[in-house]
């Protein structure tokens, strides 16, 4: 589960239902000015089409987005197959604590999830926490499942305003290319060109 050192990768970029996700349009354009030798998949939960255009990553992407929903393929599809052995690289970036949950219980009731459980490629995710979450015990549990997992990046949360309560909270997603520095750490090939906001 290692991201190639050198040379182009080919990146699968998963948003969640998270308000962050409005982000994540800035984000592939980072990707393509920052690493143009990379290939750029983006893939959408169904809630986090509530925040953010699938058309408007595609034009970015200069691809079609991939909606992790069973009824956008037809019987014969096997999306799962195909993303898992596609990507060289993942970044869930933000990850629900719905998603969290669920990719750390080997939940695998969606094309995407079920790929992501039988990927070779490296996994990172940056959850994005509601405020307090980080106290409960459950939630720790999973975010240890994850951290301790073979072939996935954990990244740290971050202090962030939160939408509901107006306050500042610990459980911010990193910043995209801070996970993607964290990834490359992992498997190697060093720090990423390029810097976020």
């Amino acid at each position: 589960m290692d991201v190639p050192d050198a040379g182009p990768r080919r990146v699968l970029i998963v948003g969640t239902g998270a308000l962050g996700v409005a982000f994540l349009p800035f984000w592939i354009n980072w990707m393509g000015n920052a690493h143009p030798e990379d290939e750029i998949r983006v893939a959408l939960t169904r809630s986090a089409l509530r925040f953010v255009s699938a058309d408007a990553l595609a034009v970015l992407s200069g691809k079609a987005v991939f909606i992790d929903d069973w009824s956008e393929f037809s019987g014969v599809d096997v999306p799962h197959v195909e993303l898992a052995r596609w990507a060289d690289l993942v970044l869930v970036h933000p990850a629900t604590l719905h998603f969290v949950s669920r990719l750390a219980l080997g939940i695998t009731d969606t094309p995407l999830l079920l790929a992501l459980q039988s990927t070779g490629a490296l996994v990172g995710v940056a959850p994005s926490l509601p405020p307090a979450a980080h106290k409960s015990p459950v939630v720790r549990g999973h975010l240890d499942v994850l951290r301790n997992r073979p072939g996935v990046v954990l990244a740290p949360t971050v202090p962030a305003v939160s939408a509901s309560t107006g306050e500042l909270e610990d459980g911010g997603s990193a910043p995209l290319n801070e996970l993607y520095d964290l990834c490359l750490a992992r498997s190697g090939g060093g720090r990423a060109k390029g810097t976020g906001p």
